[in-house]
């Protein structure tokens, strides 16, 4: 592809691959293929590509930073009225002081809105006490929920696609991902982030060094801020692009593959006093088993992971994301004791510039 920045163009951008999709849903077995394998290669050389021309309507995108904004705007007393807290299966608001367990966050400083597939109240894994399906918790904010809701629609929509076109490339059966996201764990979060002061301090990181632990992470390109880790460990910043999606593969993805795909590590620095975002995460359902699928596994036949299931991942890791999990005793230290370790961030203790 030319390497451009043109919409409808294929290029590179410190690293990043940008790849047009447009077409996708309508794109002939070649067409499909060579974007499929655009995708792939990205996938297994850095773990993060940027997309264009993904269908996604950039009008909704702009209504939901504004809803998004205008909850953030609230009083804090009427935000936590919807304190995630309070939610049985990990639903709502996340004040400024839910703080993680990553040390090199210097000013860490945002609050955010959690969500997931919005399940009715009498859906049975929910009735048995699953912490990460169910019903979502909707602010009694006008034309939130309908704005927010169609957003997920639509964003949850591209991430199967994406999904379906890695399988792909891999050359495995279609559906071999995509049928064990029939009820996912999949979470949308609107994060607000506030720089507490007026330096901006390039090493000063407002969210700590992370991989993402699903499968994919889709996220709109508005603010500059998110860096991403290279195979040679060095920190480079993603472009900004209002009409860009980026996306990096989570740790579900690298287990999945047997690490042909990289789960990548990055980090938000303090670049502005105030900067909107909205990732969503696309994950397996809660009781799929992650391990390679045997079509990957090389010459050898060897796995390189030990096979977990996604929502037992997904529960440790939020365990060391939210103090609120470890006083509830949810299976995680209580705070001054064991930090919980991601085994997919061991990268990250080769650098830290």
């Amino acid at each position: 592809m030319i390497a451009k920045q043109n919409a409808g163009q294929s290029g590179t951008v410190e690293g990043l691959p940008l790849i047009d999709i447009s077409g996708i849903r309508t794109a002939d077995r070649r067409r499909l293929q060579q974007i499929a394998d655009e995708i792939g290669l990205a996938a297994r050389e850095i773990g993060f590509f940027r997309l264009i021309g993904h269908g996604i309507d950039l009008g909704l995108v702009e209504q939901v930073y504004q809803e998004a904004e205008r909850f953030f705007s609230m009083p804090d007393e009427y935000k936590r009225r919807y304190y995630i807290g309070l939610s049985s299966n990990h639903r709502g608001y996340v004040p400024f002081t839910e703080k993680g367990d990553y040390p090199d966050e210097v000013n860490r400083s945002y609050e955010a809105f959690d969500m997931g597939v919005d399940l009715p109240h009498d859906d049975p894994d929910y009735l048995a006490g699953n912490r990460l399906l169910g019903p979502n918790v909707w602010p009694d904010v006008p034309g939130f929920k309908e704005t927010v809701a169609n957003y997920y629609g639509q964003i949850s929509a591209l991430g199967r696609l994406i999904s379906s076109v890695l399988e792909l490339h891999l050359g495995l059966p279609p559906g071999s991902m995509t049928s064990q996201m029939t009820k996912p764990i999949s979470q949308l979060r609107l994060l607000h982030y506030v720089r507490r002061n007026n330096q901006v301090d390039t090493k000063s990181v407002n969210m700590g060094a992370h991989t993402d632990y699903e499968c994919l992470t889709l996220l709109h390109t508005r603010n500059a801020g998110l860096q991403v880790m290279t195979a040679e460990d060095r920190w480079i910043d993603v472009p900004v692009d209002h009409r860009v999606y980026v996306v990096n593969i989570g740790d579900m993805m690298e287990a999945w593959t047997n690490g042909l795909f990289r789960s990548t590590p990055h980090r938000v620095l303090n670049l502005m006093p105030e900067r909107f975002s909205m990732p969503y995460f696309v994950a397996a359902n809660y009781g799929t088993v992650i391990s390679p699928f045997p079509q990957l596994l090389g010459a050898d036949g060897q796995s390189q992971y030990e096979p977990f299931r996604a929502g037992d991942h997904l529960e440790r890791m939020l365990i060391r994301d939210f103090p609120y999990l470890r006083k509830q005793g949810q299976g995680g230290s209580a705070e001054g004791g064991q930090s919980v370790e991601n085994p997919f961030e061991k990268r990250m203790n080769r650098s830290s510039t």
